[in-house]
């Protein structure tokens, strides 16, 4: 099966139960909602942009699967898009919201979650990510 998001032909890391990132993103395909959104970015999220406003929680809740580090690509309006770097494998689980648009992950910035979990909204949709993955992951 071919997926469309970044470094998805390499990311053969595995959790504990065998997962890669690749599964991770077939469970996250369903869990992803307009609630898990970014406030700013609901206006173009749909199910056809589920990766759209996700990319922060999605990066930190793979972060608590594989350990690694969350780095954030800067963005023209001041944030950071995030993504995953785990040893040598670097992906990013939401980059399909970018659509044709390349994205630089080279010297990219290392992110913090207590800056980021600073904000209650961004905490709060966290949270509610990481609870409907795990009912997800237990059908």
């Amino acid at each position: 099966m071919k997926y469309n998001f970044y470094g998805w032909q390499t990311a053969d890391i595995k959790d504990a139960d065998g997962r890669t990132p690749r599964d991770y993103y077939d469970l996250l395909a369903d869990v992803w909602c307009e609630e898990t959104c970014a406030p700013a970015s609901r206006g173009v999220w749909s199910e056809e942009n589920k990766t759209a406003g996700q990319c922060s929680i999605t990066a930190f809740a793979i972060q608590d699967i594989y350990g690694g580090d969350v780095y954030g690509i800067p963005l023209e309006n001041g944030n950071f898009h995030c993504f995953n770097k785990v040893g040598g494998c670097v992906f990013d689980l939401t980059s399909e919201q970018f659509g044709d648009q390349k994205l630089d992950y080279e010297n990219c910035y290392l992110q913090d979650r207590n800056v980021h979990f600073a904000n209650e909204d961004k905490k709060s949709r966290y949270e509610l990510l990481k609870k409907k993955l795990e009912e997800r992951m237990n059908k």
